[in-house]
């Protein structure tokens, strides 16, 4: 790391320096009272009920509050007052640790013992879904690193954060995670779609369908289609119903199953949920759009003398689609082109520059004109009257004006300025998305042993992109059967006028004798340029769960069953190309109309009579009708379907001299199937006139033995010096999937709390993951789409993993097809645009990706600073047979970059007469090497204010968080292993600082999000890049909250200084800008 890049970072801890300043007193309560309205029930939903009204923490044993008598609470009270009360006559002992969170029972004892703020947060599933098991219940958690006793490091996210921020779904809390790449529905660079909409978590870059999402410590359906990752989208989950967000880093496949190889993150719902919360919050960004309305209502009632509990949930939000015009970090339309300044590969020169206002020369709206020849180039002065000049219809289509080609450099196809198609209506810039959902929730205690559980979770989402396809190119690099080549025209067109055909005569001596012209068009006549898409997502849950005495054990049980099903779409319009050709050909027929020439020729077997003519000359709309007979819609529809069964078994195995070893055991069967249906056009194979697709589904079946055992070898009286505690943990998996056969996986992990406020930790498993139905059996679908990177590309031929190689392989293509011109001023416009018909699908032939994960870290707790908890874990992962989406791109590179030339990743892709890629082909592979090596750091720290004034003026707390990337490597292929670390797609860091403060009812939030400067991509340099290392990136957010009895206000600015993403870039910082958001929550209780 750079001196400069050190000084950034120091810069960010140094702001929670001082606090190892502070001496250790005790903290006082703050007298703050609430309004409490607890009817009479059992004392375990009475305290959960307390903590969900003060947001304060209560951890206790369900144990210890069972058979206590049944108790209620009305009135105003501070929050020591109230559970003072609560525990009157119980018996239970209860203590206040200095973060604020109160511990009740035997536990109590303990923790003041060990000195612990959170003990067994992350263990949601046993403590959060057992009404009577002896795992610690952990009630209203806010954000810390409160994995002190597990052997792998966990990050909680509390429910009330989001709401601090202005965050209305889950996906944007995450976002602020360090070890999480953010996800968000923008386009990655310009020509592609901004996408569906949807959101997932992806834990240190490994992709979303390495990062296993549970609800409530069980398996959601998948909500993604085509070769996307088995994920679930963070819009489906009920945000205002969730408790925490517990975050699993490296591993948990032995536990949890397929999916876990980054890691878990558990959303955990609300329970025993009491009253009626409506939620109301707006929010504008500072150029006056991206409106994001919230709306939520949450009501819950406890009967039957608080033995059951039913709670519902409804969430309305909405942002507003962007388009490249909207930011003025992409208005500029910035774009890279070749530069004429360079002088060689060692001169200091780059080979590329970014100009503004980019222009695609090669089209627009208008049309331009070209004349026939093997490779079309513009009219030039050596073959049009030696006038130099070029050409164009107006935008009427009656006359030919000139055509300003604007300033561009060599062959780029690209230019500043000047009349072609403006790069800035190619793509939108991101999607707008739609998001309803309804959950409810309830349990029934049908004996003090047995509870029924059950879950409705459902979501509808509704993504808008509004430049989500590029209309339809008639261009000289495309194939005109398909619909999207030139245009070919001469002087008996009938919608010339005759002003056109004089200046053609006058310009083209091929014109005037009769021969054809081409036209190069972008013909914006879709009846929509829209991709919308819509996912309806659904899971239904039933099941008992209890716990029972025998032999002087505990023990606990669950059975459940679940259904879930997601169906959805995503359409748009694209060219019947058949029927395009048809209508373009236009000529009169003996009456002097203008018709279709397959009606007016000899031949009556070609006759369409719905063919409708119309000009192809100008910006010029056809009429709906012409409209109707050039268009179709394209799209698919699917649908996914899980049914899962799950039953636990666990408890206490025997006592021990270090305490009582505990063991769980699992049985899962799990059918997941999915259907993909193509539209009707494109079964047909009417698009593009290529290539029908059929439609395909499948199934797979799985089931799966899990078994776990904790042993604590030293602990409780039995300790040794230097040892307070030392616990192990095991756990074991078998899999046996009916497609991607047996797998057998295994965890280890171990603590050593050595009782001086320093815990080690360190944990190694074996995970997998198993290929998603969609990876299995997408249907083969054909459409246009931009490529990706050329590697014989003059902008790409001096990158790659090895520079000879590849541009030996290119100089040996170009050698053999000499007509592609020279290899140095190749330009293949297959990258950017939709020139090359692209063929996706499944691949059945895939089996399980397999990783070997380890960690290992410290946690300090010093006791001379209360409230202080510091966590460093290192985190390695390495895993082989690596699922890979292989687009053309990798098909390219592999092709190129190989000492293997020609070999079968040639074959997969097709070029024309003038080199550009035309035809390429998109699957899946067990292909992937993929190692990381990083580290995460978490502090936080509660101090509250009395602890340095005489009086009480309110409590901070202070949170840092890290993520460090050593190693980020990637091979695809065996031969072209990529390390990114260092690079903005995976830079070495990232940092944030949270500082919260709090006095009664009022709520002060700051938060700092820093991104440092890194590589723009691997191996740049600024012979190969004109900006090779990208800026830093700082985002400041800041809110203010205040409490009354039935309301609280809030408001807030996210991206206070109104700072875009680090140039090039779109995703390195905040692509949306400053947004301003207010808030209201209401409470009838």
């Amino acid at each position: 790391m750079s001196n400069w890049k050190s000084i950034k970072l120091a810069a960010l801890f140094a702001a929670t320096a001082p606090i190892s300043l502070l001496a250790a007193s005790p903290a006082h309560a703050q007298e703050k009272t609430y309004t409490f309205n607890i009817p009479r029930q059992s004392l375990g939903s009475a305290l959960r009920q307390f903590s969900q009204t003060t947001n304060l923490q209560v951890i206790f044993l369900e144990k210890s509050v069972a058979g206590k008598p049944h108790v209620s609470l009305v009135g105003r009270y501070s929050a020591a007052d109230a559970l003072h009360k609560l525990l009157l006559g119980t018996g239970l002992p209860v203590r206040q640790t200095p973060a604020g969170m109160y511990v009740l029972g035997e536990n109590a004892v303990v923790g003041e013992a060990a000195g612990q703020t959170d003990p067994n947060v992350g263990e949601t599933e046993e403590a959060d879904a057992q009404p009577g098991g002896t795992d610690i219940v952990v009630t209203g958690s806010r954000i810390r690193k409160a994995a002190t006793d597990t052997s792998a490091p966990v990050t909680v996210v509390r429910g009330q954060d989001l709401t601090d921020r202005g965050y209305v779904t889950a996906g944007q809390m995450l976002n602020d995670i360090t070890s999480n790449v953010p996800d968000l529905p923008i386009t990655i660079s310009q020509g592609f779609p901004s996408g569906p909409g949807q959101t997932y978590p992806n834990l240190f870059n490994l992709g979303a369908g390495r990062t296993l999402t549970l609800v409530n410590g069980r398996r959601m359906v998948a909500s993604a289609s085509g070769l996307g990752d088995r994920a679930v989208d963070t819009n489906v989950i009920p945000a205002g119903l969730i408790d925490r967000i517990d975050i699993v880093q490296a591993g948990g496949a032995a536990v949890y199953g397929s999916d876990a190889i980054a890691g878990v993150v558990n959303y955990v719902l609300k329970k025993d949920f009491q009253g009626l919360e409506i939620d109301l919050q707006n929010s504008i960004s500072t150029f006056g759009d991206d409106w994001r309305p919230y709306v939520r209502l949450t009501a819950g009632q406890n009967f039957a003398e608080g033995r059951g509990n039913i709670a519902v949930n409804m969430e309305y939000s909405k942002t507003e689609p962007l388009t490249e015009f909207d930011r003025p970090w992409t208005d500029q339309a910035p774009f890279l082109v070749t530069n004429p300044l360079d002088t060689g590969p060692n001169d200091g020169i780059p080979n590329r520059i970014y100009i503004t206002n980019a222009r695609y020369r090669l089209y627009n709206r208008n049309g331009v004109l070209y004349q026939p020849s093997p490779n079309p180039p513009f009219f030039s002065s050596s073959n049009i009257n030696n006038q130099n000049r070029y050409y164009q219809f107006s935008a009427d289509g009656s006359q030919v004006i000139p055509f300003n080609r604007g300033a561009f450099t060599g062959g780029d196809a690209t230019a500043s300025g000047g009349d072609g198609a403006d790069w800035r209506e190619v793509s939108s810039l991101g999607t707008g998305v739609e998001r309803y959902t309804g959950t409810v929730t309830g349990h029934f205690d049908i004996t003090s042993g047995v509870r029924a559980i059950g879950e409705f979770v459902y979501g509808r989402e509704k993504g808008t992109d509004p430049y989500g396809t590029q209309s339809i190119f008639r261009a000289f690099f495309n194939d005109y059967e398909s619909g999207s080549g030139l245009i070919p025209f001469n002087r008996t067109n009938p919608f010339l006028t005759p002003a056109a055909i004089a200046r053609l005569d006058a310009i083209s001596p091929i014109f005037a004798s009769g021969g054809d012209l081409l036209l190069s068009r972008f013909m914006d006549i879709l009846p929509s340029r829209n991709r919308p898409s819509q996912r309806d997502t659904w899971r239904a849950l039933v099941g008992l769960e209890g716990d029972f005495q025998a032999a002087d054990r505990s023990f606990y049980w669950s059975l459940t069953a679940s259904r879930g099903q997601t169906t959805g779409f995503a359409e748009v319009w694209a060219p019947y190309g058949t029927h395009l050709n048809n209508a373009l050909a236009a000529v009169r027929n003996g009456a002097g109309q203008i018709v279709c020439s397959i009606n007016a020729d000899a031949d009556q077997t070609n006759n369409d009579a719905a063919c409708i003519p119309f000009s192809p000359f100008g910006d010029v709309r056809p009429s709906d009708a012409a409209l109707a007979y050039v268009t179709v819609l394209s799209g698919e529809r699917y649908k996914n379907v899980q049914d899962d069964y799950l039953a636990t078994f666990g408890g206490d195995l025997l006592s021990l001299p270090g305490g009582k070893a505990k063991f769980s055991l699992a049985y899962e069967h799990r059918r997941e199937t999915a259907r993909l249906t193509p539209y009707e056009a494109d079964q047909l194979g009417l698009t593009f006139n290529c290539c029908a697709s059929v439609p395909t589904g499948g199934g797979f079946n799985t089931d799966e033995v899990s078994a776990e055992l904790l042993v604590p070898i030293i602990g409780e009286d039995f300790t040794l010096p230097g040892v307070k505690a030392l616990v192990a943990d095991g756990s074991f998996r078998y899999v046996d999937n009916s497609i991607a056969g047996k797998a057998k996986v295994w965890g280890a992990g171990l603590r050593w709390d050595t009782g001086f406020g320093v815990t080690f930790r360190g944990s190694r498993s074996r995970n997998f993951r198993a290929p998603s139905l969609d990876q299995l059996f997408a249907p083969v679908s054909t459409s246009p789409f931009p490529i990706g990177r050329d590697p014989c590309d003059a902008d790409n031929i001096t990158s790659g993993p090895d520079t000879a190689t590849r541009l030996r392989n290119c100089q040996a293509l170009f050698a053999a097809n000499p007509d592609y011109g020279p290899l140095a001023a190749f330009q293949d416009p297959a990258e950017d645009t939709s020139l090359a018909m692209v063929a996706t699908g499944g691949n059945k032939d895939l089996k399980n990706e397999i990783s070997n994960t380890l960690s290992y870290g410290v946690v300090f707790q010093p006791d001379f600073i209360p409230g202080l908890t510091f966590t460093a874990d290192r985190i390695e992962v390495h895993l082989q047979d690596g699922l890979t989406a292989f687009s053309p791109a990798n098909f390219l590179s592999v092709c190129f970059d190989s000492t293997n030339y020609p070999n079968d990743a040639c074959n997969q892709f097709t070029r024309n007469a003038q080199g550009y890629v035309v035809a390429a082909k998109q699957t899946t592979f067990n292909a992937a090497i993929v190692k990381y090596h990083g580290e995460v750091y978490n502090l936080n720290y509660v101090l509250p204010l009395d602890r340095i004034f005489s009086s009480d003026l309110g409590k901070l707390e202070f949170n840092v968080e890290a993520t460090h990337t050593s190693l980020a490597l990637t091979d695809t292929t065996g031969f072209n292993a990529t390390e990114s670390q260092g690079t903005v797609q995976n830079p070495d860091w990232r940092g944030r600082l949270d500082v919260n403060y709090t006095k009664g009812p009022l709520k002060l939030f700051y938060q700092l999000y820093y991104l440092p400067a890194q590589l723009h991509a691997v191996g740049a340099t600024i012979e190969n890049d004109p900006i090779p290392v990208v800026s830093a990136n700082y985002r400041h957010t800041i809110s203010v909250q205040y409490e009354l009895p039935k309301l609280t206000l809030r408001a807030g600015v996210n991206n206070f200084t109104n700072e875009g993403p680090s140039f090039p870039t779109r995703s390195y910082g905040d692509i949306y800008g400053r947004q301003f958001f207010v808030g209201a929550k209401m409470r009838f209780r």
